[in-house]
């Protein structure tokens, strides 16, 4: 490892901590979900601007027509996981939208099997069933407090398989342009997408109290931009796998910053599900990993041979 003057691991746990006060962010807002994930959204490619004019824009050109069809797809998707995901935090717990949310692992493994035909090990798929297990569990619990918490639940769940979306159509343009450019060109899409959206519902833009705006840019640029900000800063030192274990644990960033400032308790069918939701996810992620690296020392055996 390279010297630095910051620990990479601290980093980590700041940048977790950083996106974990996400749904915080959400809570005290009493805009409606739209308008919240368009603000977002908009201060973050306004803080972005100065720095894209200056190193990045030149790359635009290199952006080619189906990369352009891929971005536009990949913030069609991004915003209206914003707003499902927002929206879930009207009706349930940060506990538990917070966790079913990093399920996305698990809504990734369905869509590569359906569109890529790609093959998992009975080690992955049974640690896969426990984490959808442990999401059966955190919603039977909500469902028996409320139907409006199930409700929520079931947002969250469809928000997660939105960023999956997201992430999918845009690996494969992450892969030919810099992280800079092709972030600041989907939040852009996102922020036209959402002030469309925001337009057609009705929802107000404006007027809002001082502390709702500064609410919107401090989600801007806490979770948005310092937090994934810091996991990129730290993948120079620290592997891919142990930064997207590390942001598994932004449930339960949350769920403590929750119960602090929000006052939310946790029931027991929120920490015994989140945790086998937590567990199971780690676990796949450790088998799909293992698997691939045995994969790849198979392949160049028999390159070798």
């Amino acid at each position: 490892m390279n010297r630095t003057i910051i620990n990479p691991y601290v980093a980590l746990i700041i940048g977790v901590m950083a996106v974990s006060a996400s749904a915080i962010f959400v809570k005290f807002s009493d805009a409606p979900s739209g308008v919240i994930a368009f603000y977002r959204l908009l201060f973050s490619v306004l803080l972005m601007l100065p720095l894209f004019l200056v190193k990045y824009v030149k790359e635009l050109a290199l952006i080619s027509k189906r990369d352009w069809i891929s971005a536009i797809l990949a913030g069609v998707f991004l915003a209206f996981h914003f707003i499902l995901w927002f929206e879930s935090l009207n009706y349930t717990s940060v506990a538990s939208s917070t966790v079913l949310v990093t399920l996305q692992p698990l809504f990734a493994f369905i869509g590569t099997f359906l569109f890529f035909k790609e093959r998992f090990s009975l080690k992955a798929i049974l640690c896969a069933l426990s984490a959808i297990i442990g999401s059966v569990i955190i919603s039977w619990g909500d469902f028996r407090v409320s139907g409006t918490a199930l409700y929520g639940d079931i947002l969250a769940l469809v928000a997660c398989a939105l960023v999956t979306a997201y992430l999918m159509f845009g690996q494969s343009v992450r892969k030919r342009i810099s992280l800079i450019t092709y972030t600041f060109v989907v939040y852009s899409i996102s922020s036209m997408v959402l002030f469309i959206y925001v337009l057609l519902v009705g929802e107000s833009l404006f007027p809002y109290p001082k502390n709702e705006w500064v609410n919107f840019f401090l989600l801007a640029l806490i979770p948005t931009l310092l937090g994934h900000s810091l996991f990129n800063w730290a993948i120079k030192w620290i592997s891919t796998s142990i930064i997207s274990m590390a942001i598994l644990f932004e449930p339960v960033g949350a769920t403590i910053l929750a119960y602090y400032l929000l006052s939310e308790n946790v029931l027991f069918t929120q920490l015994i599900g989140g945790s086998i939701v937590i567990v199971g996810i780690l676990l796949f992620l450790v088998s799909e990993r293992s698997g691939k690296q045995k994969e790849s020392i198979k392949d160049d055996l028999k390159e070798i041979v």
